[in-house]
């Protein structure tokens, strides 16, 4: 007998339904688990009755088991895009520096002035998020400000306290449950750092006047194109 012979004897070339299912996987980026199906259903139960085709079936459900480790058998996740950086600066204050009292509850309680760098050519709106991650009650908001127009490059200190301003550009509310800026006034004790966040989006916003910071949030999400931070810190 041939060594063709012997292997037509051992081996059985016809692929079993639900082995030829499984070898499609293949196709779909299930990577090794098909492969793997397909040789141990090549054996036929001839084979499976000898001592030296029980130890290749064996050898191969330790492959199988090793391929589904090794290539994760776990839902792979999706690659996230970073955005691209967006340099966000004032001329109040530098990044990381104390803010002048004019800009807190303290002083006027006035927005300071803004302005930020080129953004991607697709940007079609802005918008800015001001909060308090050291805040006694978590995380709190100071301003939200959206569909500030893509040709705009800065804000001017003090700007109106109201829903909508000339050029089209919304204020919602922060954490007072009021419209526009209201500036630093946290206890006394240790300083507070006052996040500056720029977003340029590839979109108009459908949102109205008067929108909670989570609102924002959940209209930016997949719209983010770039992004900017500038910190400012204030004590009492």
């Amino acid at each position: 007998m041939n060594v063709r012979n012997r292997l037509s004897d051992t081996f059985d070339t016809r692929l079993p339904e639900h082995i030829q299912y499984s070898s499609s996987r293949r196709r779909t980026g299930k990577r090794g688990v098909g492969i793997t199906a397909v040789a141990i259903g090549t054996l036929s139960r001839k084979s499976l009755k000898t001592k030296p085709g029980r130890m290749f079936a064996s050898a191969l459900a330790i492959l199988l088991a090793l391929s589904c480790f090794l290539t994760a058998c776990t839902k792979e996740a999706p690659p996230t895009q970073t955005p691209i950086t967006l340099e966000l600066t004032s001329t109040a204050f530098a990044d990381g520096d104390k803010m002048p009292t004019r800009y807190t509850c303290d002083g006027e309680n006035v927005s300071p002035p803004l302005a930020w760098g080129e953004p991607p050519p697709q940007t079609q709106s802005f918008a800015l998020i001001v909060d308090d991650p050291d805040a006694p009650v978590g995380v709190f908001t100071h301003w939200v400000i959206f569909n500030i127009p893509p040709d705009v490059r800065s804000l001017p200190e003090a700007l109106p306290v109201q829903e909508r301003l000339e050029n089209g550009v919304l204020q919602g509310k922060n954490g007072w449950n009021k419209i526009g800026y209201r500036g630093p006034c946290p206890p006394g004790g240790s300083p507070h750092h006052y996040r500056f966040t720029i977003y340029a989006l590839d979109t108009v916003l459908d949102l109205k006047p008067g929108a909670s910071k989570n609102d924002l949030l959940q209209a930016m999400e997949g719209h983010i194109l770039a992004q900017g931070q500038l910190v400012g810190v204030y004590q009492r």
